[in-house]
Protein backbone atom coordinates (compact mmCIF):
# COMPACT_ATOMS: atom_id res chain seq x y z
CA UNK A 1 0.00 0.00 0.00
CA UNK A 2 0.98 3.23 -0.59
CA UNK A 3 1.24 6.10 1.56
CA UNK A 4 -1.22 8.89 0.62
CA UNK A 5 -0.05 12.58 1.71
CA UNK A 6 -2.01 14.30 4.55
CA UNK A 7 -4.03 17.34 2.84
CA UNK A 8 -3.11 19.64 6.11
CA UNK A 9 0.72 19.31 4.83
CA UNK A 10 -0.55 20.31 1.23
CA UNK A 11 -1.62 23.44 2.60
CA UNK A 12 1.08 24.91 5.14
CA UNK A 13 1.31 28.71 4.60
CA UNK A 14 4.03 29.59 2.96
CA UNK A 15 5.08 32.94 4.17
CA UNK A 16 6.57 32.42 7.90
CA UNK A 17 6.77 34.71 10.78
CA UNK A 18 9.60 36.02 13.18
CA UNK A 19 8.68 37.97 16.27
CA UNK A 20 5.10 38.49 14.74
CA UNK A 21 6.95 40.41 11.72
CA UNK A 22 6.67 38.17 8.11
CA UNK A 23 9.98 36.50 7.89
CA UNK A 24 11.51 38.96 5.00
CA UNK A 25 10.63 42.01 7.30
CA UNK A 26 12.24 40.39 10.22
CA UNK A 27 15.47 39.67 7.82
CA UNK A 28 15.46 43.02 7.40
CA UNK A 29 15.21 44.31 10.78
CA UNK A 30 17.07 41.70 12.67
CA UNK A 31 20.24 43.81 13.24
CA UNK A 32 18.25 46.89 14.69
CA UNK A 33 16.66 44.08 16.96
CA UNK A 34 20.40 42.33 17.94
CA UNK A 35 19.47 39.17 15.74
CA UNK A 36 21.97 37.58 14.16
CA UNK A 37 21.20 37.94 10.52
CA UNK A 38 23.50 36.16 7.42
CA UNK A 39 23.70 38.65 4.45
CA UNK A 40 26.15 37.14 2.20
CA UNK A 41 27.09 40.79 0.74
CA UNK A 42 28.75 41.87 3.62
CA UNK A 43 31.97 40.29 4.82
CA UNK A 44 32.29 38.24 8.11
CA UNK A 45 34.07 40.00 10.65
CA UNK A 46 35.37 39.05 13.81
CA UNK A 47 33.57 40.30 16.48
CA UNK A 48 35.38 43.32 18.23
CA UNK A 49 36.76 44.99 15.05
CA UNK A 50 35.37 48.64 14.10
CA UNK A 51 33.64 48.28 10.83
CA UNK A 52 35.94 50.24 8.59
CA UNK A 53 38.76 48.97 9.76
CA UNK A 54 41.09 47.22 7.09
CA UNK A 55 42.62 44.07 7.47
CA UNK A 56 45.58 45.70 9.40
CA UNK A 57 43.48 45.82 12.20
CA UNK A 58 43.22 42.15 12.31
CA UNK A 59 45.01 39.93 14.99
CA UNK A 60 47.88 38.13 12.68
CA UNK A 61 46.70 35.03 12.25
CA UNK A 62 49.70 31.82 13.71
CA UNK A 63 51.57 30.44 11.86
CA UNK A 64 53.77 27.44 11.68
CA UNK A 65 57.39 28.53 12.75
CA UNK A 66 59.67 29.05 9.42
CA UNK A 67 61.97 26.35 8.26
CA UNK A 68 64.29 26.02 5.69
CA UNK A 69 64.93 23.31 3.29
CA UNK A 70 67.80 21.73 1.35
CA UNK A 71 66.71 20.08 -1.68
CA UNK A 72 68.04 16.77 -2.67
CA UNK A 73 70.68 18.28 -5.36
CA UNK A 74 72.07 20.79 -3.31
CA UNK A 75 75.62 19.48 -1.83
CA UNK A 76 76.79 21.87 1.30
CA UNK A 77 80.09 21.76 2.51
CA UNK A 78 81.28 23.71 5.97
CA UNK A 79 79.44 25.29 8.50
CA UNK A 80 75.66 25.66 8.91
CA UNK A 81 74.39 27.66 11.89
CA UNK A 82 70.90 29.31 11.96
CA UNK A 83 67.09 29.93 13.63
CA UNK A 84 64.96 28.27 12.10
CA UNK A 85 64.19 24.53 11.82
CA UNK A 86 66.10 22.42 8.61
CA UNK A 87 64.69 19.50 7.02
CA UNK A 88 68.09 18.53 4.45
CA UNK A 89 67.15 15.74 1.51
CA UNK A 90 70.70 16.89 0.40
CA UNK A 91 74.23 16.29 1.01
CA UNK A 92 75.82 18.27 3.86
CA UNK A 93 79.53 17.76 5.18
CA UNK A 94 81.21 20.02 8.05
CA UNK A 95 79.09 21.37 11.30
CA UNK A 96 75.80 22.10 12.27
CA UNK A 97 74.67 24.38 15.02
CA UNK A 98 70.60 25.03 15.05
CA UNK A 99 70.93 24.43 19.00
CA UNK A 100 67.12 25.61 19.54
CA UNK A 101 65.83 23.73 16.03
CA UNK A 102 64.69 21.11 14.81
CA UNK A 103 66.60 19.30 12.32
CA UNK A 104 65.38 16.77 10.03
CA UNK A 105 67.72 14.46 7.64
CA UNK A 106 65.17 13.53 5.20
CA UNK A 107 64.75 9.68 3.80
CA UNK A 108 67.61 11.31 0.72
CA UNK A 109 69.53 12.94 3.24
CA UNK A 110 73.27 12.41 3.78
CA UNK A 111 75.24 14.45 6.61
CA UNK A 112 78.77 14.07 7.27
CA UNK A 113 79.11 16.26 10.55
CA UNK A 114 79.12 17.30 14.14
CA UNK A 115 75.44 18.40 14.72
CA UNK A 116 74.34 20.35 17.93
CA UNK A 117 70.35 20.91 17.94
CA UNK A 118 67.51 20.76 20.25
CA UNK A 119 65.75 17.49 18.05
CA UNK A 120 67.13 15.58 15.55
CA UNK A 121 65.21 13.43 13.37
CA UNK A 122 67.00 10.97 11.22
CA UNK A 123 64.78 9.23 8.31
CA UNK A 124 68.23 9.35 5.79
CA UNK A 125 72.05 8.79 6.79
CA UNK A 126 74.26 10.88 9.15
CA UNK A 127 78.07 9.92 9.68
CA UNK A 128 79.17 11.95 12.80
CA UNK A 129 78.04 12.97 17.16
CA UNK A 130 74.51 13.89 17.00
CA UNK A 131 74.50 16.26 19.85
CA UNK A 132 70.43 17.10 21.30
CA UNK A 133 69.36 19.48 24.12
CA UNK A 134 65.69 17.09 24.01
CA UNK A 135 66.05 14.16 21.54
CA UNK A 136 67.45 12.12 18.96
CA UNK A 137 64.70 10.29 16.79
CA UNK A 138 66.13 7.55 14.58
CA UNK A 139 63.31 6.42 12.44
CA UNK A 140 62.74 2.85 10.19
CA UNK A 141 64.82 4.43 7.17
CA UNK A 142 67.80 6.34 8.97
CA UNK A 143 70.93 5.21 9.72
CA UNK A 144 73.78 6.79 11.89
CA UNK A 145 77.55 6.05 12.00
CA UNK A 146 78.16 8.03 14.99
CA UNK A 147 77.71 8.56 18.53
CA UNK A 148 74.05 10.20 19.93
CA UNK A 149 73.93 12.24 23.40
CA UNK A 150 70.74 13.47 24.37
CA UNK A 151 68.63 13.33 27.31
CA UNK A 152 65.52 10.72 25.03
CA UNK A 153 66.70 8.79 22.47
CA UNK A 154 64.33 6.74 20.42
CA UNK A 155 65.51 4.28 17.39
CA UNK A 156 62.98 2.37 15.28
CA UNK A 157 63.19 -1.30 14.41
CA UNK A 158 64.75 -1.10 11.20
CA UNK A 159 67.35 1.48 11.78
CA UNK A 160 70.55 1.53 11.30
CA UNK A 161 72.53 2.35 14.49
CA UNK A 162 76.80 1.96 15.21
CA UNK A 163 77.95 4.24 17.70
CA UNK A 164 77.35 5.05 21.67
CA UNK A 165 74.34 6.24 23.31
CA UNK A 166 74.91 8.79 25.86
CA UNK A 167 71.66 9.83 27.85
CA UNK A 168 72.52 12.94 30.00
CA UNK A 169 69.75 14.63 31.85
CA UNK A 170 69.10 18.50 30.18
CA UNK A 171 71.25 21.56 32.88
CA UNK A 172 68.16 22.78 35.41
CA UNK A 173 68.42 26.29 35.57
CA UNK A 174 69.74 27.33 38.92
CA UNK A 175 66.62 28.12 41.32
Amino acid sequence: MRPTMNASVDRLPVARQVDGLPFSRARETGERQGLMVWKREQPVRPTGVPEGTGTAALPAAPTAAPAAHIGKSVVIKGEVSGREDLTVEGSLEGTMDLREHVLTVGPRGHITAEIFVKVAIVEGAVTGTITASEKVELRETGSVDGDLVAPRVAIAEGAHFRGRVVMERPLRPPE
